[in-house]
C-alpha cells in the first residue's frame, strides 16, 4: 500500500476487557506490511469471503481490516465476554464504521452460525497464552492473559475446533500470537497433530518475553 493506514481510535472502560497492546499491534503491523490492492500474504483479496477476529476484545484487529476498505468479505468479531462485544460496537462508531462489521458472543466457536461451517479464509486470535499465576485473589482481567499451567489450555481448544470453520477448499490461513512463556514445544506438537503447519512470522522481544505471530495453515 502506498500510504501507511493509521491504527484505529480505540478506547476501553471496561475493566475485563483486554486493551490493546504489543501483541495487538504486531498483527496490525504484519496485516501493514503483507497488504496491497489484489493480495493479502499471497491469497488474492478477491477470493477472501470471511475473516475472523477471534477474541476481539476493543475490536481493534477487525476495525482496522474494515478500515482498509480493501477487502470485499464479511468481518466477523467474537468474544466470551459481553464487554468485549460492546467495547468493540463502541470503537466501531469512534472509527465511523457502523454496523459493518458482524458480532458473535461466543465461547470460542461454541455459539457460532453452521452458515459459518467450512466458510471462513482468514481467522486472527489472540488468545490467553500465558501460563498461569497463583493468585489469592483472581482480577476480572486476568482471563485475558492466563493460558492455564502451560500456556496452552485456549490455545489447544482453538485448534480442535477451528478446523470446522475454515474453508478447506482453497488456500486459508490462521494467525495466532503466542510468548516465549508459552510451552512451545508443546504447542508446536498439538498444532502438527491437528494437522496444521506452523511458521512463526514475526519475533519480538516485549520486557520480560518474546512474542510470536505465528501463520497455521493446513497440510
Amino acid at each position: 500500500m502506498k500510504e501507511k493506514m493509521s491504527d484505529p481510535i480505540i478506547l476501553n472502560p471496561f475493566e475485563d476487557v483486554y486493551s490493546p497492546s504489543d501483541d495487538s499491534f504486531l498483527i496490525l503491523d504484519f496485516i501493514r506490511s503483507n497488504i496491497s490492492q489484489e493480495m493479502f500474504d499471497e491469497i488474492p483479496i478477491k477470493e477472501i469471503k470471511y475473516i475472523l477476529d477471534l477474541g476481539t476484545g476493543t475490536g481493534i484487529v477487525a476495525i482496522f481490516l474494515e478500515l482498509l476498505n480493501l477487502f470485499p468479505s464479511q468481518i466477523y468479531a467474537s468474544d466470551i465476554l459481553p464487554n468485549a462485544i460492546k467495547c468493540a460496537q463502541m470503537n466501531e462508531k469512534r472509527n465511523n464504521i457502523e454496523n459493518k462489521i458482524n458480532y458473535i458472543h461466543s465461547d470460542l466457536f461454541e455459539s457460532f452460525p453452521n452458515h459459518l461451517k467450512n466458510s471462513i479464509d482468514i481467522v486472527f486470535f489472540n488468545p490467553p497464552y500465558l501460563p498461569s499465576i497463583e493468585r489469592i485473589k483472581k482480577k476480572s482481567s486476568d482471563h485475558a492473559w492466563d493460558g492455564g499451567i502451560d500456556g496452552l489450555k485456549v490455545l489447544s481448544q482453538f485448534f480442535s475446533q477451528v478446523k470446522v470453520y475454515l474453508n478447506r477448499q482453497k488456500k486459508c490461513h490462521v494467525y495466532y500470537i503466542c510468548s516465549s512463556k508459552t510451552n512451545l514445544d508443546e504447542l508446536y506438537k498439538l498444532i502438527k497433530e491437528r494437522g496444521f503447519k506452523n511458521k512463526v512470522l514475526i519475533n519480538r522481544h516485549i520486557f520480560f518475553e518474546d512474542i510470536f505471530l505465528n501463520r497455521a495453515v493446513l497440510e
